[in-house]
């Protein structure tokens, strides 16, 4: 069977959720068997998110192999269960990059290189390459930003030029848009959808199918003036109406016959879907569910999408207990400018604590701080990354006896490296700081963990070795290895190799875990992640302990 080529574009505003309308597709094609690949094409220069405020762009998603990426992958990743990789996120920029160093390279024979067609055909093999081998099935491509953007014409062109070269009956195009609603009249208006249909038609492209967001139900009148004037079947308008949790989406639009249409128009005979687990997944996220409080002491907490990946993963495992947590967002940098008393007051009320990834040195002191009080308070605590290494610099300090002890990270003269740039060259230590922040070497992508036996860690995965994704250029000195485990310091998982440690716990502690990878990433809303349902399961068990002894 040829591959099928679904793109999803995007009109009237941004923000529509073009990324959960793959996502969601994705799942309901793969219920019925198919195997299917999801990428995103992204107008902006950047090559890609790695360099990017988490503050304004959200978090960066990393992949299996390595690769820094939008934070929609994690969507398509949690909504599939598959596991994508450099080719599921593409930017302009990286567009652009390839074809300069190629004609750099001399790559064109010296010919005049254009928009039209090298930027062009470098974007369809980008699209092509997600489908080589024919293991795929379908692959969809999300293309970001609004219909009429000036930077995304190139991507449109592209795919008009793939549905040219595949065959119609071979590809297929959705529009994403937004039927506003007016007080006054009182009244859905689809002039906007009208007026985006006709823009993506004056590109070349007729949608197929339309996707609608809206706050109220669609009547037929609605259905019939939308297809009428967008040239589409009546049955290709399809409600995306506003739900409670994103995990409804999928069934939301089963029920609204996309995949069946999907299906039909590109001559896909499936069986019918296996949407059981997702169905007793929905079904668990509207009971009710015991609330408790899980305080996260972030740097960038003043945009929430910068930790989107964290607050899934506690939500996969909030359902699967039934339990809701609900985040206490405190800026690590605020904590720095209140005492140590004023913290553990901060920090008392709460069920658990947990510090994320970051970098820079920026509120490094205010996540030792936390760490300090969920210890010594005795309140759940996972440590994910810097927040791994700034628990273990908190135990350094004031268990061990190492007062100076930090990351050179911080950049301050004097200093116990802790945690350090490992191996690097003399060469590249003279050097480093004349290298591109994007040049340095990075420890990314996944790699397995080796969990000591009778560890609570081991106890938690439930086998010996495990893989997660890292994310950092920072790791544990050695040098230090016998004054942290003379405090009682257990280094509980560590590298195949036996090297480098990956995580530790705190064993005069009924939960206090810090990982210096990523396991959010691996968190499905089918199957949570192990050590997010531990976390949750102590933090349920303090809150009901004090209820008990408050009588």
């Amino acid at each position: 069977m040829a591959t099928k080529y679904i793109f999803v574009t995007g009109g009237v505003v941004s923000g529509l959720g073009k990324g959960l309308t793959a996502a969601a597709l994705g799942r309901l094609l793969i219920a019925r068997g198919l195997n299917v690949r999801i990428q995103k094409f992204d107008p902006y220069i950047n090559v890609d998110p790695a360099l990017m405020n988490p503050t304004q762009h959200g978090e960066i998603f990393m992949t299996e192999d390595g690769a820094e990426t939008d934070l929609d992958i994690g969507h398509y990743e949690r909504f599939t269960d598959v596991n994508l990789t450099s080719e599921s996120d593409i930017t302009s920029g990286r567009v652009y990059l390839n074809v300069i160093n190629r004609e750099r390279s001399g790559g064109y024979d010296g010919g005049t290189v254009q928009v039209v067609p090298h930027i062009i055909n470098e974007i369809k093999d980008h699209i092509y390459l997600v489908s080589e081998g024919g293991e795929v099935d379908v692959v969809i491509s999300e293309i970001g930003g609004t219909i009429g953007d000036m930077e995304g014409q190139p991507f449109i062109e592209a795919i008009r030029q793939v549905s040219y070269e595949v065959g119609r009956e071979n590809c297929l195009f959705i529009h994403v848009t937004l039927l506003p609603f007016l007080n006054k009249p009182g009244e859905l208006k689809t002039k906007p959808t009208q007026h985006s249909v006709q823009k993506l038609l004056s590109f070349g492209i007729q949608p197929d199918i339309l996707v609608c967001r809206t706050e109220l139900p669609l009547d037929q009148g609605i259905r019939e003036k939308l297809a009428l004037y967008c040239n589409v079947r009546t049955d290709s308008v399809i409600q995306n109406i506003d739900c409670e949790s994103i995990y409804e989406l999928p069934l939301i639009l089963e029920k609204e016959g996309l995949a069946r249409i999907v299906c039909e128009r590109l001559c896909l005979d499936t069986p019918a879907p296996n949407l059981e687990d997702w169905e007793q997944l929905v079904e668990k996220t509207r009971a009710d569910r015991e609330g408790l409080t899980v305080a996260l002491v972030g740097k960038y907490t003043e945009l929430q999408d910068a930790y989107y990946s964290i607050v899934e993963a506690l939500d996969h495992a909030g359902i699967a207990l039934g339990l809701l947590p609900e985040i206490e967002w405190i800026s690590s940098e605020e904590l720095e400018a209140i005492s140590d008393d004023e913290i553990d007051k901060r920090l008392a009320g709460v069920d658990a604590v947990i510090v994320p990834s970051g970098f820079g040195a920026r509120g490094m002191e205010g996540m030792i701080a936390a760490s300090r009080s969920a210890r010594e308070l005795v309140i759940p605590f996972l440590g994910i990354g810097l927040g791994m290494q700034m628990a273990m610099v908190d135990i350094a300090r004031h268990v061990a006896g190492l007062s100076k002890a930090h990351t050179d990270e911080a950049e301050l003269d004097d200093c116990q490296d802790i945690f350090y740039y490992a191996n690097l060259t003399e060469e590249l230590k003279k050097n480093l700081d004349k290298i591109p922040i994007s040049d340095r070497p990075m420890r990314r992508g996944a790699y397995t963990m080796v969990l000591e036996e009778g560890s609570t860690l081991r106890d938690i995965y439930g086998t010996g070795e495990v893989s997660e994704r890292h994310h950092h250029r920072r790791e544990f000195n050695p040098a230090y290895s016998e004054a942290l485990a003379a405090t009682g310091l257990r280094f509980s998982g560590m590298s195949s190799d036996g090297h480098w440690v990956y995580a530790f716990e705190w064993p005069h502690h009924p939960f206090f875990i810090g990982v210096i990878s990523n396991p959010q990433f691996k968190s499905r809303p089918t199957r949570p992640h192990p050590l997010f349902l531990a976390f949750l399961e102590k933090a349920i068990e303090r809150k009901r302990s004090k209820e008990v002894s408050h009588g």
